[in-house]
């Protein structure tokens, strides 16, 4: 099944405005989920937020079941949270960390769940083990077989890192953490909406996503994925009246569902906008979606390559939708601004946001241009033709 492009960008006012590549920050939504979010809000204004909530109902719980169709799991194992950090944080956080477990990672990690890591080395008193790279790039599975050990409570990767087109090959790992019974929590925000993602397969206990990303969802939206025989062995690290109930002056009981992660107040048009946003991927299909990407990604990719003085910075065997480049002689945040003049929009990814990967490369900050599938040829050419000039 192929995309329809012209009907794609049809639905996406933005596309009229300028040529946007910045998808791995946040992609321009498409106007049924624009529909649904603003038709939510004026509805709050017109008979107030419970009774339009309440009235919402039936949509609100569909969203369990789209993200659930999405990764491959079933409703009562999504969580909906406000951003797909957060959501990786009540994962993370509800695990009973004890002094001397080993958290394994990836050299690639992103750098908010890397805090987190050290968060625990500071307050339990947690080990971080950091995987090298194979011969491509990614991950190496045969290195992070070697390394886990009895005291190995978790491992923890980015499917797709923040800052190039790298995709660690989270099956793999997924099958290393089953062999040797290990938790395995994929961060998977750059990968959901972008290619098929079936935690089942990939063999995961815990999945986070975000809804502004390649879904194209609203800001402020995510979800948490928990294999369901694995939800009531993690204690959330907050509650409230929504994730648990309270029983009587001293007790409470929590949810036995994945919803023991979320908090009982949110952005309800944004959740009613997600669930759009998850349908609208569906409808497409996420193997077409996927090789309508790979495809305008690689003819990025190889007119970089023809363009002197460009060098992509793109690592893994496999490539995603993020192409990530330097010109000798320019900053990438001054491309970034040149190309703003041009109305073409794309992003800087500076070290910090991936210490470790960065600093093994000897690389400051790199160009981030992440293409989507209703971005058209000619766009990619014009990006090409515009980075030329400079």
């Amino acid at each position: 099944m192929s995309i329809d492009i012209a009907r794609a960008r049809s639905d996406t006012p933005g596309c009229e405005a300028q040529t946007h590549f910045n998808n791995a920050g946040a992609a321009l939504s498409p106007q049924p989920v624009l529909d649904t979010v603003i038709t939510h809000l004026n509805r709050e204004a017109e008979i107030g937020g419970y009774e339009a909530a309440a009235e919402a109902d039936t949509r609100l719980e569909h969203l369990y079941a789209a993200a659930a169709r999405l990764v491959g799991g079933n409703p009562r194992e999504i969580a909906y949270l406000e951003n797909a950090t957060r959501a990786w944080d009540m994962a993370f956080y509800a695990i009973d960390w004890q002094a001397g477990d080993q958290i394994i990672t990836a050299q690639a990690e992103y750098a908010s769940n890397y805090i987190a890591y050290l968060h625990m080395v500071r307050k339990r008193g947690v080990e971080i083990v950091t995987v090298p790279n194979d011969q491509h790039g990614q991950i190496s599975v045969d290195a992070l077989t070697q390394r886990i050990t009895d005291r190995t409570r978790l491992i923890a990767i980015t499917h797709i890192p923040t800052n190039g087109g790298l995709v660690n090959p989270a099956a793999a790992v997924g099958e290393v953490a089953k062999a040797h019974n290990i938790l395995y929590l994929l961060d998977a925000c750059q990968a959901v909406g972008q290619i098929p993602v079936d935690a089942e397969a990939i063999g995961c206990d815990m999945l986070s996503a975000t809804g502004r990303k390649y879904l194209r969802g609203p800001r402020g939206t995510g979800f948490l994925w928990v294999r369901e025989s694995l939800i009531e062995t993690l204690d959330p690290p907050l509650l409230d009246l929504h994730a648990a109930k309270l029983t009587g002056p001293d007790s409470y009981e929590v949810r036995r569902d994945a919803r023991r992660f979320e908090n009982w107040e949110s952005f309800v048009a944004g959740r009613l906008g997600l669930a759009t946003a998850i349908d609208y991927a569906l409808d497409l299909g996420m193997d077409a979606i996927r090789d309508r990407i790979y495809a305008l990604a690689g003819r990025l990719r190889d007119g970089l390559d023809s363009l002197p003085g460009a060098t992509v910075r793109d690592l893994g065997q496999e490539k995603c939708g993020i192409v990530s480049f330097t010109l000798d002689g320019h900053e990438p945040i001054d491309i970034k601004e040149s190309l703003a003049v041009e109305r073409i929009n794309v992003s800087a990814s500076r070290r910090p946001s991936t210490l470790l990967d960065m600093t093994d490369r000897g690389l400051e900050s790199v160009v981030r241009a992440s293409v989507h599938y209703y971005n058209t040829e000619d766009e990619v050419d014009r990006l090409l033709e515009a980075v030329g000039a400079l």
